[in-house]
C-alpha cells in the first residue's frame, strides 16, 4: 500500500500492485494534509494538517479518527515519522522544532534548531534522526538519549527547495542526500554521484540491498545507483 498527500491534494491510499486508489480519506471539514506516516503494523496512520487548523491525528485505514492533538496553541506541522517500534511520534513543528512524543500520550520533549527544518528521516532502528536545514547542513540527533549538540554533515546545496536525505548502506552507517546542484551527495561527502541535470529532491536507500539507492530529480527522472564491486584480493 502507498499513501499520498500534498498541500493541494486529499489523502489517498493506493494499491501498489494494481495502481488503483483503495480509499480516499474524507472529512466533514476539508483539510489540507501536508504530511503522513505509517505505523509499523500498517493498520493505522498519522497525519498532519495545516488548514483550516493545525492538528495531528491518527486514524485507521477507513479514515476513522483514533487520537487527535489540536487546539489554539498547536504549532504548524511540516513533517512526521513514527519509530519502528510504534512507541514514538516525531514531528517537525513551526519549522524550527523537533517534537518527540511517546505513545499513548506519554512523555513529550522538544529539540530546537536555529534554522528552518525542511525534512526529517529516521534510522531503521528508530534510535537516530536526521533533519535537513536551509543552512545547508544535515543534523543527526539521538532520539533515545538527546544531547544538546548534534553531529553535523555538509556538502549538499540547498537554498530554495525541499531536499531530503536518508540513512542507508551497511547497518545504516551512511547518510545520503539530494542537492540543488543536481548531484547526489553522501556524507561530507565521501562520494558525489553525477547524472541528474536538475535539482535532486529526494534519495532513498534500498533496505534489502545496502549497495543500492534511488534518487528523484526535477529533471523528471528516477535513477537507480549501485556501488561498484571492488576486486577481491588473492
Amino acid at each position: 500500500m502507498l499513501l499520498t498527500c500534498g498541500n493541494e491534494e486529499v489523502l489517498k491510499l493506493w494499491d501498489v500492485d494494481t495502481g488503483n486508489c483503495r480509499h480516499t480519506f474524507n472529512s466533514s471539514v476539508k483539510r489540507v494534509i501536508n504530511s503522513c506516516a505509517w505505523f509499523p503494523d500498517s493498520r493505522k496512520i498519522v497525519c498532519g494538517s495545516i488548514n483550516p487548523d493545525n492538528r495531528i491525528y491518527t486514524c485507521d485505514l477507513e479514515g476513522n479518527e483514533l487520537e487527535v492533538w489540536e487546539g489554539e496553541r498547536m504549532p504548524k506541522i511540516s513533517d512526521l515519522a513514527v519509530t519502528p517500534d510504534g512507541h514514538r511520534l516525531i514531528s517537525i513543528c513551526s519549522n524550527r522544532e523537533i517534537w518527540i512524543r511517546e505513545f499513548p500520550r506519554g512523555k513529550e520533549w522538544v529539540i530546537p534548531e536555529e534554522h528552518s527544518i525542511t525534512s526529517l528521516s529516521l534510522s531503521r532502528d528508530g534510535k537516530f534522526l536526521i533533519v535537513n536545514l536551509n543552512s545547508e547542513e544535515i543534523h543527526l540527533w539521538n532520539v533515545i538519549d538527546v544531547s544538546t549538540i548534534p553531529d553535523t554533515f555538509r556538502g549538499h546545496k540547498q537554498k530554495m527547495y525541499v531536499i531530503r536525505s536518508c540513512f542507508g548502506g551497511s547497518n545504516c552507517l551512511f547518510i545520503a542526500s539530494g542537492s540543488e546542484d543536481s548531484q547526489r551527495h553522501s556524507s561530507v561527502p565521501i562520494q558525489v554521484l553525477s547524472g541528474h541535470s536538475m535539482t535532486v529532491n529526494c534519495v532513498s536507500w534500498n533496505p534489502m540491498r545496502p549497495h543500492m539507492l534511488a534518487s528523484a530529480s526535477d529533471d523528471r527522472t528516477i535513477r537507480i545507483w549501485m556501488a561498484n564491486k571492488r576486486p577481491r584480493k588473492n
